[in-house]
């Protein structure tokens, strides 16, 4: 073999090869990008059509010198480090606004403690009337408004009272499962919202967070749909309670139905010293959690009490083997986790609940 012909099959080898790489590449980035590109357009589906305009309505408005929200779009590199859209608070979603005068008499125990204003007659009297009335499973079927007194009763936490309105008293005298919970109000709107943290051992996700108002009856619902003062104080009992950050979180509505209330939060947000990666992976787990809290309320069909444990179906095995193989070949495997996750979560509590396996819901 010549000199002259070797060196030119060294030649074609070489373009062969750097062909060959540079199909590799454009095949992972268009996966990629295939694998996001549905999750970008359900992401802008879920924006309100109340918050759209049309293009005769758009052209009426004045032109400002000064740039809009719409054109501040962040560039590609920006886009891969969004985080779940946050809802805004929406307080259309609370009917039947209590009464101020009802509220009133809740001013005078601010300060004590909560097992005395628990033990109050017209204390009671509002519970009854702003919690749902459901059966609750905390270690057996019961009332929801017996458990929260429960961990109400004998407590010495004081009822506190911030900035003249928002009033809070809560309790951590769960006898079992680490039971804790509170009651929540707005004074001067009118709302009512309750809580309670346990470690459920009827097969559903745990450690749990059950938030509940009967002034409620939405399908779905995210933290930053609730009053902020309401988010602001939740974190902070939280942290007093030694809740976990990231937990399964339920609503228990006025129509009786357990559903979905999502983390809508950014961990990475104030973050102080933690490291991204840090941070990224507590929104990872957010997402989790969320899809499994969903598979779990779509099984036992939104039951407040359901007993069940959650069985992880054939499509859910598959769906889970997709992602990770997806998001595998990405740029940010972490950021896709994320993406796609909630992507599944939205699919699961849109779709029509069914039931997997049978659901006791026995009542004493």
């Amino acid at each position: 073999m010549s000199l002259r012909l070797l060196l030119r099959r060294v030649r074609v080898s070489r373009v062969s090869l750097g062909l060959t790489g540079l199909f590799l590449i454009s095949t992972i980035v268009v996966a990629q990008n295939a694998a996001e590109r549905p999750l970008q357009n359900a992401e802008q589906s879920l924006v309100p059509h109340a918050t759209q305009q049309t293009s005769h309505e758009q052209s009426k408005e004045p032109q400002s010198s000064e740039p809009k929200a719409e054109d501040q779009q962040p560039q590609q590199g920006q886009q891969d480090q969004e985080t779940p859209r946050l809802a805004n608070y929406d307080q259309a979603i609370f009917q039947k606004p209590i009464p101020s005068d009802q509220l009133a008499f809740l001013n005078r125990f601010a300060g004590g403690s909560a097992n005395d204003l628990v033990r109050d007659k017209q204390f009671r009297k509002l519970m009854r009337n702003a919690l749902p009335d459901c059966m609750f499973h905390y270690g057996h079927d019961m009332p929801l408004i017996d458990a929260i007194e429960i961990v109400l009763k004998g407590s010495s936490q004081p009822v506190q009272l911030r900035d003249g309105r928002y009033l809070l008293v809560s309790g951590h005298s769960g006898p079992y499962l680490l039971g804790r919970g509170f009651v929540w109000f707005d004074l001067k709107d009118g709302i009512a919202l309750g809580g309670f943290y346990f470690h459920p051992t009827n097969g559903e996700p745990t450690p749990a967070v059950n938030i509940f108002s009967r002034q409620v009856k939405e399908e779905y619902l995210t933290l930053g749909q609730l009053p902020p003062a309401f988010a602001e104080d939740l974190s902070q009992w939280s942290t007093e309670s030694s809740v976990p950050p990231v937990t399964t979180r339920y609503f228990i509505t006025g129509e009786n139905r357990k559903i979905l209330l999502e983390h809508d939060e950014d961990y990475c947000n104030g973050a102080g010293t933690r490291s991204a990666n840090g941070c990224e992976q507590m929104n990872a787990d957010a997402a989790d959690i969320d899809m499994n809290a969903a598979y779990y309320l779509e099984q036992t069909n939104h039951a407040t009490n359901a007993t069940a444990w959650m069985i992880t179906g054939e499509d859910q095995v598959a769906w889970l083997r997709v992602r990770d193989n997806t998001c595998r070949i990405g740029f940010d495997p972490l950021r896709c986790h994320i993406r796609i996750t909630r992507e599944r979560v939205h699919v699961i509590i849109r779709r029509h609940p069914v039931v997997h396996i049978p659901v006791h819901t026995s009542r004493r």
